[in-house]
This record gives structure tokens, sequence and C-alpha cells, in this order.
């Protein structure tokens, strides 16, 4: 499933075919994804101006000029891309392009899902904190509101390890599996400790990490392991950078360690780690 830098980079790059934009229609080519589409979701679209668009944990947001807000989730295959090249056609809709927002200019952002588990929806302005979506996410990880002190509160509380601790979404918005197990192997952090016991050095350790690892990963277009494409239809490329997700069996890169990279599974996760680096 998409994680936070694979959402905020297709936001990124949504954000200047549609921020500001006004929709000329939507084409709707089926009646539901994981969920049915609102009532009248096309006519409802139908010219509007996206004042501003943004990303929430693992959602994107679209704010429209009636109050209304274009919320999208990507699910675990969903994909948008972008055509506005005048001098290309648009090509035709495939079997999974279930979406395309036609804008006046032109432009028209396709969304495609192959699993169908990701949402298009409507919802009201002021409902946006309350709703039942995105009630009781925590703070945004890259934002001025999660801090090491936060951090440090959060896991206090918890007996749980501290790899399934950071995967509650009421302890921190958008952190998944990949970028959780890459920040603790960073921080030299077992995924098997305690979050109760970890001591305020190496929460401030894992707090830096944590940002750390999803400006790197938003900066190398987010990770491309099945289904994720930027907006453009190229690949992310931070599957490169990875220091221990997905390599079992094979050689940490730590300089000196030479240790073998294990896998253990937590709360129906994998999580991969190097014995030796992280305690």
């Amino acid at each position: 499933m998409p994680e936070l830098p694979e959402v905020e980079t297709v936001t990124r790059g949504l954000t200047p075919v549609m921020e500001g934009h006004v929709v000329d229609h939507v084409v709707q080519r089926r009646p539901n994804l994981r969920f049915p589409f609102p009532d009248g979701f096309v006519d409802r679209m139908a010219g509007r101006r996206i004042n501003q668009l943004t990303r929430r944990a693992k959602y994107i947001l679209g704010y429209l000029d009636d109050g209304q807000v274009l919320l999208i989730h990507l699910g675990m295959s969903g994909r948008m891309t972008i055509h506005n090249d005048p001098a290309i056609e648009v090509p035709a809709p495939g079997k999974h392009d279930h979406v395309d927002f036609v804008m006046q200019d032109g432009a028209v952002v396709r969304f495609n899902d192959p699993r169908r588990f990701g949402v298009i929806t409507l919802i009201a302005a002021d409902e946006v904190a309350s709703h039942k979506m995105l009630a009781d996410i925590g703070p945004e990880p890259l934002g001025n509101a999660f801090n090491s002190s936060v951090l440090a509160e959060g896991l206090a509380r918890r007996g749980s390890p501290v790899k399934t601790a950071l995967l509650d979404q009421k302890l921190v918005a958008g952190l998944g599996n990949i970028y959780v197990c890459e920040a603790l192997f960073r921080s030299g952090i077992a995924p098997d400790r305690l979050a109760k016991d970890l001591k305020p050095g190496e929460i401030d350790r894992l707090y830096r990490e944590i940002r750390l690892v999803l400006e790197d990963a938003i900066a190398a277009g987010g990770s491309s392991l099945k289904d994720h494409r930027q907006t453009n239809g190229e690949l992310g490329y931070f599957q490169h950078n990875f220091r221990v997700y997905g390599r079992e069996g094979e050689t940490c890169v730590a300089d000196g360690c030479g240790s073998t990279i294990e896998r253990i599974v937590q709360a129906g996760r994998s999580t991969f780690f190097c014995p030796t680096c992280q305690k």
C-alpha cells in the first residue's frame, strides 16, 4: 500500500494541474471502488474550482470552491496519471481506468486502480477533522506538531513493540511498514523492543531518522514495489536505497557489520532488521 512518501509524491505531481484549476467534467466508469461513489458525484464535481490540494496522512484532499472536499485514497494499487500535452492524444481508457478528471484547460487526471481498494468521495470541509477516515489520526511526521517530545509521550504509554506502535496512525500519521523498518534500522533500535522502554536518546534518534527517511523517500519519488507510479508515469526510486526492507538473507550495508538481514512477523506484517546493528 502506498505510504506517506508515495502519496506526497502524487499530491505534489497533481498540484500544478489541479490546484487553482477548474474541473470541466468527470468521467466515472463504474459505480464504486472500495465504496460506492457519492450520489451525484459527476454533477457535483462539474465546474468546481480546486482551491487547495493537500495531503493528510495517506489521503489526498482537494478543497473545492463550494465547501466540499474531494477525498482520495490510493488503496493498494491506485495511481493517478496526468495527460496534459496538447500534442499527444489522451490514451483510450484501459480496463482499470475508473475515473477521469477533465480540467477546463484540457488536462486529464486519470485514476487507475486494478484492485479497487481505493476511495474517491466528497465530504464537507467542516467535517474533515471528524470524518471517520480522518478522525484520530496523529500529527504529520514532517509537520511542526511532531517532535521528539511528542513521540516520547506517545511511546511511553505503549507496552507493544516499537515497530507495532509506529504503525498506529493515532501515534503519527502516514507511517507504513517500509519506512518504519528503515527508520528503526537507521536509528539502531531493534523492532521488538517495547516502545515504553526506549531511552530519551534513542527516541531523539528515532524522531530524526523518521523525518530523514521520509524526506529522502519523497526526494526519490517514493518506492515502487508493485503499483506505485509518479503522476508522470515514472517509477519511484527509493527502493534502490532500502537498507533492510525486503533484504532478508542479504548482508547488512553498514560498514564493518557483515551480519545477515533477518525477517520476523509482527502484527501480521513482515519486519526486516539487522540483529547486530539494532539493539
